[in-house]
């Protein structure tokens, strides 16, 4: 199975994307977390994405807040899948980052997720693996009955709850 590449734009993401990686360990899927950044050091992020298939990767997440330019320049060099987590900040709430990761130019997606969204980011890669993995396309199927079956119990104990007040 291919792995995936968490990137951060700083080290202070960790505490949004930590729950990617996690997400990612509970499917049992490979990745590599990494701080790069668009602006800092341009270089390395288009050294990393430009290596990222031959290195054993099959999608990108890239997470950063602010001007958030991460996941652009990630995909504007590969053509692997790049998913963005606009990170939330102090003044504009996470809007900025939101903007600079959705508002791509044609020919260069990114798909992206809600602001400080990393579990869905990572689910969405996961999704994309299991086009061609049978054992995470059942593991991410359980997952979602799981989360039925959760919503369906916390519905009866609203119920009982309900009952009682009825009485």
């Amino acid at each position: 199975m291919k792995k995936i590449a968490i990137i951060m734009g700083s080290d202070s993401d960790w505490p949004v994307v930590q729950s990617a990686a996690e997400t990612l360990q509970k499917l049992e899927i490979s990745f590599e977390a990494r701080v790069l950044s668009a602006h800092r050091t341009p270089l390395a992020a288009i050294e990393f994405a430009r290596n990222a298939r031959e290195n054993g990767f099959g999608v990108i997440i890239a997470a950063a807040g602010r001007a958030a330019h991460l996941a652009g320049v990630l995909a504007g060099n590969t053509t692997l899948p790049v998913i963005g987590i606009p990170i939330g900040s102090v003044g504009l709430g996470g809007m900025d980052a939101l903007l600079s990761t959705v508002q791509m130019p044609s020919g260069i997606p990114v798909a992206t997720v809600a602001i400080d969204g990393a579990s869905n980011a990572a689910l969405l890669a996961a999704e994309m693996l299991a086009l061609s993995d049978k054992r995470l396309e059942t593991a991410l199927d359980q997952m979602r009955a799981d989360m039925a079956t959760a919503v369906e119990k916390k519905n009866e104990k609203l119920q009982e709850k309900i009952q009682k007040i009825s009485l």
